[in-house]
């Protein structure tokens, strides 16, 4: 090699020595910098009223982490797939506030403890098969609960969706009609009208106005329902959307459609009544009956035979 290259390299050397001493040196004076600024910003942001800033609520300290310890549990008692299912069910509900999917896994889990504790009790009583018992039911009463209660809640409000949805669809069709555009028509409904409907049309606004498209947010609304009348409604919309053609006959036909639907159900509906009647007729009422018509007659019979003797 010759003088020049190794001047060369050396320089480069000495270059590259310096810019990583640089970097270490700076680096950790830097972060340190940005640190106390955040940590004085956070100091400023708590005293900005003049109090001093005071610990964290209980919940904080004590119910949260053990929240999270139990839906860590939780979490991993359950098959693969159960979020996304449990997820479904949330969205079916309506995402109740303070539902969520962590907080699922968390009163799964401490709804198992519970029942084991209670079968432990049990068995520490003396009762060993009883508490046996006991603890193979209650842990797993106490796990499936939550599961329970949240798809009894998605069947009400899905039903309730279905009940409003004709009268949020003439809403809408009036609107529309009126010569309101179809979201400004979508905005009215969802503060005039009543029931789960409102919702969910205002969480369509606002998915729209973040970005989404119409199509895409409708879909994403016949995927957040198992109503059938409104996973119809958003097919047609989707259609007319792309054909071109006016929403106004679309939204008249479909409610009409709608209404026609509401008194066939409930015609349905009167037609089962008699035969849900049945069994209560059957197993309550008559046995009641017999016993006033025929046991006045019994006993006179009976106190005939017995005086007779």
């Amino acid at each position: 090699m010759s003088d020049n290259t190794l001047l060369l390299v050396g320089m480069g050397t000495v270059f590259f020595g310096l810019a990583l001493a640089t970097l270490l040196l700076v680096r950790p004076t830097s972060s340190r910098a940005s640190g106390v600024a955040r940590s004085l910003m956070v100091i400023e942001q708590l005293h900005v009223d003049g109090r001093t800033p005071s610990a964290p609520p209980a919940s904080e300290r004590l119910v949260r982490p053990a929240m999270q310890r139990m839906g860590r549990i939780g979490r991993r008692l359950t098959p693969i797939g159960t979020p996304a299912r449990l997820q479904r069910r949330l969205d079916l509900a309506g995402n109740p506030a303070g539902w969520s999917v962590e907080r699922m896994f968390a009163m799964k889990a401490a709804g198992l403890v519970t029942g084991v504790a209670l079968g432990v009790l049990v068995i520490a009583s003396g009762r060993f098969a009883l508490g046996l018992i006991w603890l193979a039911g209650a842990a797993v009463v106490g796990f499936w609960l939550p599961d329970v209660l949240l798809y009894n809640s998605g069947l009400k409000r899905q039903d309730a969706l279905r009940r409003s949805v004709p009268d949020a669809l003439d809403m809408l069709t009036v609107c529309v009609e009126a010569g309101l555009g179809f979201d400004a028509g979508l905005a009215q409904v969802a503060r005039n009208a009543k029931g789960p409907i409102a919702g969910e049309f205002a969480r369509l606004l606002r998915e729209m106005q973040i970005g989404k498209t119409r199509i895409t947010a409708f879909q994403d609304l016949a995927m957040r329902t198992t109503v059938v009348e409104v996973r119809i409604f958003v097919s047609a919309l989707v259609q007319s959307d792309k054909l071109g053609i006016p929403l106004a006959g679309v939204l008249r036909e479909q409610a009409a459609e709608m209404r026609l639907k509401r008194r066939q159900r409930a015609e349905e509906q009167a037609q089962k009544v008699p035969v849900k009647i049945l069994f209560p007729l059957l197993l309550c009422i008559f046995p009641a009956l017999f016993v006033v018509v025929i046991g006045p007659g019994a006993i006179q019979i009976a106190h005939s035979l017995v005086g007779s003797r």
